[in-house]
């Protein structure tokens, strides 16, 4: 049996919680207040997958290794799935405008169309848009 989860908490250093805070909620997101604090901020992604930020002494806290500097390294690239092609657009504009770094150009595949951007700590956030047909096709190859 496959092992299936029910949510996913990544955890994100940043270096200035409340420019992270301000910088995710003018692109439209959200924070869980639950879990947020001085050290912590809980971004909504969606029903089921979270973000934590995390001050970086606070992040240290749970590693034994260095914190990777994003500006000049990566280790994720964030993936979000987007409901358009317009939304793709939307989302990192608004990105751009509230102080993100554009990573790259628009990739258009036909099927798939993706834009992507770097937040207020040079995390790398890719915003995704796949034709449903094509992904309902993908899904009928998987399984015969």
């Amino acid at each position: 049996m496959a092992v299936t989860v029910d949510q996913i908490f990544v955890n994100l250093p940043v270096k200035d919680l409340e420019k992270s805070k301000a910088f995710f909620s003018a692109i439209g997101f959200e924070f869980n207040a639950q879990f947020t604090d001085e050290n912590a901020a809980c971004l909504i992604i969606s029903q089921h997958i979270y973000a934590m930020l995390l001050v970086e002494p606070f992040f240290e806290s749970f590693i034994s290794k260095k914190i990777a500097d994003a500006s000049q390294t990566t280790e994720v690239i964030l993936a979000l799935s987007a409901t358009s092609r317009a939304q793709v657009d939307e989302l990192v504009n608004k990105a751009l405008q509230a102080g993100g770094l554009a990573y790259n150009d628009p990739v258009d595949h036909g099927f798939m169309y993706s834009w992507s951007f770097q937040d207020v700590d040079h995390h790398l956030w890719e915003i995704v848009y796949m034709e449903p047909s094509h992904v309902e096709g993908q899904e009928e190859a998987a399984e015969a």
